[in-house]
């Protein structure tokens, strides 16, 4: 008995330590960005990072292979890595016979989005530089290009520790990149900064050395994963993927990767300036025709597959939440307001009409309102692709509207037998026929200008001709319209 107590402590111990030698797996999701950087890799790339989010991750790895590609696209893959805020990022620049081993222009933005970067040996990075292709070979940005993609380059720097020096280098050809030793510390500092640093060591008494130009002025800076590592910018050179993944607690075998699907490229033709803008236009000329004809039809049916497409596939990207749905909807009400109870057209329909666009336009982005360079690109994008795609709808409109009434398909829709008042047609009641043109009577309400009106023995809605007038006044009837009497003050 006295050995089964003290043995007692021990049982309960083992599962414990049982569990400590068999930790559940870290959760490590694996994202390739391999290619070219373009819409439908930041597309699945935005898909990939919400995967990621939901199962809970730990560690993201953005599998880099790229020699570049589209800005825009680039610095919105950049936003979307530094918005996960579960989960550290990690670039991985790999080495292996299907790669190049790269991670060049769009790449190093993307890369230095990342909180931290590894490299394997035989890669490099850098040569940020935006550049555009005509037809005399590849020319450089315009400074506003290069100034936004400089200054969100050497932002993402500074926020996940790495040198500001060496992301500014990397963008702008005119900057030259020195080594200096201070208290025998290598550090990187542009050419302008090397006289400011030596002066700083001087008062504080420390050793200052001047090391070897990394980058001449007229080059572009670019990296190996030697002198990456060498600078203290990456976090380590792995040699293998066993080592590299050692680097997190996990092996290969737990690794979630996730591959680009055939929905992914499905969302990306769906969300396409061409495709959007095609639906868009299709959209609202179903609308109209909804709105302005009785019932419910083909029209609608036809406008609310339109707008579904639309909304659903801009969903999938994390763009569209309550607000642009209610956009879209408060403005569609608008619009049916003014065409039905408001006569003319005015600020109500055009109301409606904006906030439908803007609905439209805050489906394609995932900010309100711009704050960087890039998101005020994308915003005049979107704003170029609504706006066109509304203006070219009012104009198919335009031509139709004479066409439609011949159009077989539209007769079909629309009832054509008139009914004439010189066939015995009439909207008048009873009561109104007996009034005329000449008679008098006394107002009973305030005209406002409608109200009603004592004609005869028998209490009529009448309409003052202008101003209103006021109840006990004598009227007298100027015209009679249908079931409408226009009165004048006597």
């Amino acid at each position: 008995m006295k050995y089964l107590i003290l043995a007692f402590p021990v049982l309960l111990l083992m599962p414990l330590s049982s569990y400590a030698e068999n930790p559940a797996p870290v959760p490590v999701y694996s994202i390739p960005i391999h290619g070219d950087i373009d819409r439908q890799r930041m597309v699945f790339i935005k898909r990939a990072i919400m995967e990621a989010e939901a199962g809970k991750a730990e560690y993201i790895i953005f599998n880099i292979n790229t020699f570049g590609g589209r800005v825009d696209s680039a610095l919105q893959i950049a936003s979307l890595i530094g918005s996960v805020r579960k989960a550290k990022t990690v670039a991985y620049i790999p080495s292996s016979a299907e790669g190049t081993g790269v991670s060049w222009s769009a790449g190093t933005l993307i890369s230095f989005a990342c909180s931290s970067i590894y490299m394997a040996p035989g890669t490099s990075i850098g040569a940020a530089a935006p550049v555009y292709q005509t037809q005399s070979g590849m020319e450089m940005a315009p400074e506003k290009v290069v100034s936004a993609v400089r200054t969100q380059l050497a932002a993402l720097a500074e926020k996940n520790g790495y040198p500001k020096a060496v992301a500014l280098s990397m963008v702008d050809k005119d900057l030259e990149l020195d080594e200096v030793y201070i208290n025998g510390k290598l550090k990187l500092a542009l050419s302008g900064e090397v006289a400011d640093l030596k002066r700083q060591a001087e008062e504080k008494k420390e050793t200052f050395v001047k090391g070897k130009v990394v980058s001449k002025k007229g080059k572009l800076l670019s990296l190996t994963a030697g002198e990456m590592r060498k600078y203290g910018i990456s976090s380590g050179t792995p040699d293998s993927l066993k080592n590299f993944y050692s680097n997190f607690g996990v092996d290969k075998d737990t690794v979630v990767f996730i591959k680009e699907t055939a929905e992914d490229k499905l969302v990306t033709i769906l969300t396409g300036s061409l495709v959007s803008a095609l639906l868009i236009i299709a959209g609202l000329i179903a609308l109209y025709m909804e709105i302005t004809s009785p019932g419910f039809g083909i029209p609608g049916t036809v406008a609310i597959i339109c707008f579904s497409v639309v909304f659903i596939s801009n969903a999938l990207l994390g763009n569209v939440g309550s607000l642009e749905l209610l956009l879209f909807i408060l403005g569609v009400v608008l619009l049916i307001v003014e065409i039905f109870l408001i006569p003319g057209f005015g600020v109500t329909g055009i109301s409606g009409i904006f906030l439908i666009i803007a609905a439209l336009v805050l489906s394609r982005q995932s900010f309100i309102l711009p704050a960087f360079q890039w998101q005020k690109d994308l915003f005049k994008q979107n704003l170029m692709v609504v706006g066109g795609s509304a203006a070219g709808a009012f104009i198919i409109l335009a031509i139709l509207m004479p066409l439609l009434p011949r159009s077989r398909f539209f007769k079909r829709l629309v009832l054509e037998m008139g009914e004439k008042a010189e066939d015995g047609f009439t909207v008048q009641t009873a009561g109104v026929k007996n009034v005329f043109a000449g008679q008098r009577g006394t107002v009973v309400t305030t005209l406002r200008p409608v109200g009603k009106a004592k004609i005869g023995n028998e209490l009529f809605v009448v309409q003052a001709e202008a101003e209103y007038i006021d109840a006990g006044s004598d009227v007298e009837v100027l015209e009679v319209t249908g079931n409408r009497i226009i009165v004048r003050k006597c």
